[in-house]
């Protein structure tokens, strides 16, 4: 399962700019919301919980700004949450927590350590500025589902001088919850917390949705959209939330509009094609189906799809090829890994088996996953030792 082996740290010196005051985006279309076909939001939908500290989170940053260690805050706060003698916070893609779910599991997502970071570096009175990091998106899957994530990291910056005399200007610490070789030198964007808030709210929509939760989903991914209006990803979701409630009119417009903020963006696209199919307009669907494989001609778990289906065919040659070529294109995603390993454990390949097992243990984004793919791999090994006993 995947640990902190490596976050990118670096002490920079620079001024921190502000911005002219921009206009509030206008709010979203209100004809997008149709509230009534799913009750009253629970009472733990919003943004109020999203960075609220416990006692305990509070009492810990306090600890940790009075400490008389000579050094940067920003170091303090980061060796006492990620290192391995410390809090040793843990990789864990289960579910989006807030920051104090996160610090209590001492897990959580990438949004989730974001989240109580900054939380916990605001209450040590440091500055905090997130950022969106311009990476190709990754992709996952929960059974019919299909999920794309993108990355976010944040800068953390020391309180200022109080001598306001003193020219010398902040330093700031980018933290980041991925290894450096996967982002080293990629391009970053700040994003405001209000973006953060609609990410965290669209996540928890997602969820909520592979839980077959949709009132739940509705509501969270109606807020997000409030949370910040010129946001795409909600929009899609709500669509979504439409589409399994079987308002396909509804999901329809949902993805109108997200189309008007991303024109090109062909997440929203696949989707239209099959609520228009859906419809029965078969001849818009074909037209969008078209202008879809131009600019997507082999869209995420392309590759996949093909390999489950060669497996069921029983041509696990053709099947492991087409894993490959996924494992190729996501290398750290641990289900295609697993699927490489199981069409070579039935072409007798036990060593590369064995090998891709084992990434799909160490890629894995849960405990549940990890602990499944450790059974298998410990049972490829059983087998493999009891083949080799046979033939000597």
């Amino acid at each position: 399962m995947k640990r902190f082996a490596a976050l990118l740290t670096s002490l920079l010196a620079f001024q921190l700019l502000t911005g002219c005051a921009t206009v509030a985006p206008p709010p979203p279309p209100p004809q997008l919301f149709h509230d009534e076909l799913f009750g009253q939001p629970d009472a733990d939908i919003g943004a109020d919980q999203i960075f609220a500290l416990t006692d305990e989170m509070k009492k810990y940053a306090q600890t940790l700004a009075f400490s008389r260690a000579k050094r940067e805050p920003q170091l303090i706060l980061f060796d006492a949450l990620y290192k391995r003698d410390q809090l040793q916070l843990e990789y864990d893609s289960t579910m989006t927590r807030n920051a104090a779910q996160t610090f209590q599991a001492r897990r959580g997502n990438c949004l989730s350590l974001v989240v109580m970071t900054a939380a916990m570096a605001r209450e040590m009175d440091m500055t905090v500025q997130y950022q969106a990091v311009t990476t190709d998106e990754t992709w996952s899957r929960s059974g019919n589902l299909y999920f794309a994530s993108g990355h976010v990291n944040l800068v953390l910056g020391k309180p200022r001088m109080k001598d306001v005399h003193s020219v010398e200007p902040n330093q700031f610490m980018v933290v980041d919850f991925e290894p450096p070789a996967e982002t080293k030198n990629l391009v970053t964007i700040p994003i405001s917390e209000n973006r953060i808030i609609a990410m965290f709210m669209n996540n928890r929509a997602a969820e909520s949705l592979a839980r077959k939760e949709l009132n739940r989903a509705y509501w969270w991914a109606r807020k997000a959209t409030v949370a910040d209006p010129t946001f795409f990803s909600p929009y899609n979701t709500l669509a979504i939330v439409y589409q399994h409630h079987g308002n396909l009119q509804h999901a329809e417009a949902a993805l109108r509009y997200a189309q008007v903020l991303q024109p090109n963006n062909t997440i929203a696209m696949f989707n239209l094609v099959q609520v228009l199919d859906n419809l029965g307009r078969p001849l818009e669907a074909a037209a969008l189906r078209e202008e879809l494989a131009r600019l997507d001609p082999y869209p995420p778990f392309h590759y996949f799809n093909l390999g489950q289906q060669a497996m069921k065919d029983g041509d696990y040659k053709k099947a492991r090829q087409l894993f490959a070529r996924e494992v190729d294109r996501a290398p750290y995603y641990h289900e295609f890994h697993f699927w490489l390993a199981v069409a070579s454990y039935y072409l007798g390949d036990m060593k590369t088996a064995d090998k891709h097992m084992k990434l799909a243990m160490d890629n894995s984004t849960t405990r549940s996953d990890h602990d499944l793919y450790a059974a298998k791999l410990d049972r490829l090994k059983f087998q493999e030792r009891q083949r080799n006993a046979y033939s000597n």
